[in-house]
């Protein structure tokens, strides 16, 4: 890339950013859609929500872009269509749920539609590199594991925002690493893409830091793990470099291992693991002393630490790749088992 087209890309990506600042302002000042305090909430007072449109408007503004100026950032228009339709359909049916406050059961069957439409349309993860085996072709699995993948992706992003500006720096982190990775890879579709979110979450993130003024909802948060996940298999199937899938599982692998290990703990106890809760592991930091904000800067450190290990993993052969996850794997099961047994301390679990 010369010198004009990057400052080109950097000016686009400030503009996208005071796109998103200013449409959360209008969803704040404006709309004011309210979140009211329930069971899984660590807030206390009603805070307008919904401002992951913002999010989403610039997401737009940035595939439609790619779309009709960049002629290197391309992938099969099949692919294309299927995947801004599928998310746009996850982004409508969760506006519609921040204004409703519709049943987990309900929203569940809305996240199973839009992945039937991208099943649909041909993105699926069809072969997988695996330690000691190399390279395998999963066939018809293939489907079972994205729509596994698509689905659990998309509601534990859903699930992790719940602390104040949490969910926002995540996808700036994680964006960040993606777009260094798919850069220098050229695999230019997730490269915009990656700024373009990684842009909607920092003019949103102004407003959603702690103490929080607005929320993202749903609308965001939602639709940021839909995207994430498509991303996963667009970048490994049908972008220019193939960028391997487990790219963004370790981007994530933060808030991978924290729905896992809670909704693993609750189903354990016997609990009824659709019902709202306050014990994922960052709920009960916060429920133990911590700040919003001291929370939030500790996952962010988690997903900083998880970005270098993904920039390495990438140079690695594909068969090793899965082993990068290991030491993940066991430090935050550590963690996971200490933050436990100090809740029951504090008599947060039973």
């Amino acid at each position: 890339m010369t010198l004009a087209a990057f400052v080109v890309h950097l000016f686009f990506a400030c503009g996208l950013t005071f796109i998103s600042w200013l449409i959360t302002w209008w969803m704040l000042y404006r709309v004011v859609i309210m979140d009211i305090p329930n069971a899984r909430s660590s807030h206390k007072m009603p805070t307008p929500r919904a401002g992951g449109v913002a999010i989403v408007v610039t997401f737009i503004i940035g595939i439609m872009v790619i779309f009709m100026l960049a002629d290197k950032a391309q992938i099969h228009q099949e692919y294309f269509w299927g995947f801004l339709l599928s998310a746009m359909l996850i982004a409508l049916i969760s506006f519609y749920d921040d204004l409703k406050a519709y049943t987990f059961k309900i929203k569940l069957i809305t996240h199973l539609v839009a992945i039937v439409v991208v099943l649909v349309t041909g993105i699926v993860l069809d072969q997988l590199a695996l330690p000691l085996v190399g390279n395998v072709v999963l066939g018809w699995v293939g489907y079972a594991i994205t729509f596994v993948w698509l689905l659990g992706l998309t509601n534990a992003y859903n699930f992790m925002d719940g602390v104040d500006g949490m969910a926002a720096l995540t996808a700036i982190i994680a964006c960040s690493f993606f777009a260094w990775i798919s850069f220098h890879l050229g695999s230019y579709f997730v490269y915009i893409l990656s700024y373009t979110i990684l842009a909607g979450a920092a003019g949103f993130l102004f407003w959603n830091w702690s103490p929080a003024k607005i929320f993202m909802g749903d609308t965001g948060s939602a639709f940021l793990g839909f995207v994430f996940a498509c991303m996963a298999i667009i970048a490994a199937r049908y972008d220019v470099s193939h960028t391997t899938f487990l790219v963004i599982p370790m981007l994530l692998f933060h808030f991978i291992f924290d729905t896992t290990f809670t909704l693993s703990r609750r189903a354990m106890a016997g609990e009824n693991v659709t019902q709202a809760h306050r014990t994922h592991l960052y709920q009960l930091l916060v429920r133990m002393g911590l700040t919003h904000a001291r929370v939030t800067l500790l996952y962010g450190l988690m997903a900083i630490i998880q970005g270098f290990a993904a920039v390495w993993m990438v140079q690695s052969p594909g068969e090793l790749r899965l082993w990068f996850f290991v030491p993940f794997i066991v430090l935050y099961f550590v963690l996971a088992r200490r933050i436990v047994r100090q809740a029951r301390e504090y008599q947060l679990l039973g």
